[in-house]
């Protein structure tokens, strides 16, 4: 295990206990939430730097890191759902997203780095999860839901992009 897949392994160890706070509907809680989620999202960027600075880019890492940013994302938004903060179909849009480019990633000999719509999507969903986490007044539940529809369309957009064929 390398310095970055010990890293990604602890922002897994992280999700349950975010899943457990948003349970509970205390302010306190919700920002103790929102601090994991937020340093969990910047270990991210921060595994990925490691890996690469260090190089010690792993075929571990490369299956370990996208498999739980997906958990990452997922876990809180299926909670929001269960809570009544965001619709489940919005939801499903972004986990059938993300299980057909794993699907079709299966197959590829080589995998494509992230572009800018798979960041602006990353990006667009870790604002709005924060947002609706966030123990914030009302006057923010439509800035807030209006960050997850954009998500939502970043993330079709990216997915949509992925899967085009590249012209050489």
């Amino acid at each position: 295990m390398t310095l970055p897949n010990w890293i990604t392994f602890s922002r897994l160890l992280g999700i349950p206990f975010l899943l457990y706070g948003l349970y509970y509907p205390t302010a306190e809680s919700r920002w103790i939430c929102l601090t994991i989620f937020l340093v969990a999202a910047l270990t991210d960027w921060l595994d990925g730097y490691l890996a690469r600075k260090l190089n010690q880019i792993s075929e571990l890492g490369k299956f370990l890191d996208p498999l739980v940013d997906k958990l990452l994302v997922l876990a809180p938004l299926l909670v929001l759902v269960e809570l009544g903060r965001v619709p489940a179909w919005g939801v499903f849009v972004i986990l059938a997203r993300e299980i057909a480019i794993a699907g079709w990633r299966v197959n590829q000999t080589t995998i494509a780095g992230a572009n800018i719509w798979g960041k602006l999507k990353t990006v667009s969903q870790i604002v709005a999860i924060a947002l609706l986490i966030a123990p914030l007044p009302s006057a923010w539940l439509i800035p807030s839901l209006t960050a997850f529809w954009v998500s939502v369309i970043f993330t079709v957009v990216s997915g949509v992009i992925y899967l085009i064929p590249v012209k050489e």
